[in-house]
């Protein structure tokens, strides 16, 4: 056997573990924060150049992020977004009940 198919069931076996589940639980929680600066904010290409440039636009990118969440959290706004299907488009709008 190769050592990667040696390595598929050990690492199984860990993510059956505690320890485990919650240092991914972190993980997709940072993931779901830089995905949402990537789309939103453009973080993927820096607008400056130099570190102290790049730092300050980071930061006031996390700033912008942050403040949208405050604002989505006080209006009790669901950030999340669900996509439409293409067949879900085609439908008519629906009739208010009653007219």
């Amino acid at each position: 056997m190769s050592p990667e198919r040696d390595a598929i069931p050990q690492a199984r076996t860990a993510q059956d573990t505690d320890d485990w589940k919650e240092s991914y639980a972190t993980r997709v929680g940072i993931g779901g924060t830089i995905a949402q600066a990537v789309h939103t904010t453009g973080l993927r290409r820096c607008r400056y150049r130099g570190l102290a440039k790049t730092r300050l636009q980071s930061q006031l990118t996390a700033t912008a992020i942050n403040l949208a969440r405050v604002d989505a959290w006080t209006s009790n706004r669901s950030q999340a977004r669900t996509r439409t299907s293409h067949l879900a488009a085609l439908a008519p709008p629906r009739s208010r009940r009653g007219q």
